[in-house]
C-alpha cells in the first residue's frame, strides 16, 4: 500500500525559474539519489530544495514509511509574491526592480513494506 507525504516551504527569496532548473534535475530520481545530487550541486537553490526534501523524508519516516521505498512523486515550484522596488536613474526617472519569491511543494510516495530483492534462479539453486 502506497502513501503520499507532502512538505511545503513558502516565501523563498529565489526566483521560481532558478528553482525549477534544480527541480527538473532531481524530479525522476529516488529520494536518496536526489539528496546526493543536491548536496554536490553548486546552485544556491539546491540548499533550499534539499531542506524541503529532507523535511518530507522525515515526515514520511514519522508516519511509518520505509526510507528505501521513498520516491519523488511531484515537485511544484510556484510563484510567490513579488517585492517591487525602484532604482533612480537619470533625468528624475525610475527603473523598477522586481524581487521575486517562490513556494515549493514536494510530494513523496512510498510504502511501509521494504522492497524485496529479486533473486535469480541460479542463486536459489546454490542455496539448496
Amino acid at each position: 500500500m502506497t502513501k503520499q507525504v507532502v512538505a511545503h516551504q513558502k516565501f523563498i527569496r529565489q526566483t521560481p525559474q532558478k528553482l525549477r532548473l534544480i527541480a527538473n534535475m532531481i524530479r525522476p530520481l529516488k529520494v536518496e539519489e536526489a539528496v546526493i545530487q543536491l548536496k554536490v550541486s553548486s546552485k544556491r537553490g539546491a540548499k533550499v530544495i534539499l531542506k524541503v526534501l529532507t523535511q518530507a523524508k522525515t515526515n514520511a519516516i514519522n508516519i511509518g514509511l520505509k526510507s528505501e521505498t521513498l520516491k519523488i512523486h511531484s515537485i511544484e515550484i510556484s510563484e510567490g509574491p513579488t517585492f517591487k522596488r525602484w532604482n533612480p536613474v537619470s533625468r528624475g526617472r525610475a527603473h523598477k526592480i522586481l524581487k521575486r519569491t517562490s513556494h515549493i511543494k514536494i510530494t513523496l510516495e512510498g510504502s511501509n513494506q521494504p522492497t524485496e530483492k529479486i533473486t535469480s534462479k541460479k542463486a536459489d539453486k546454490k542455496g539448496k
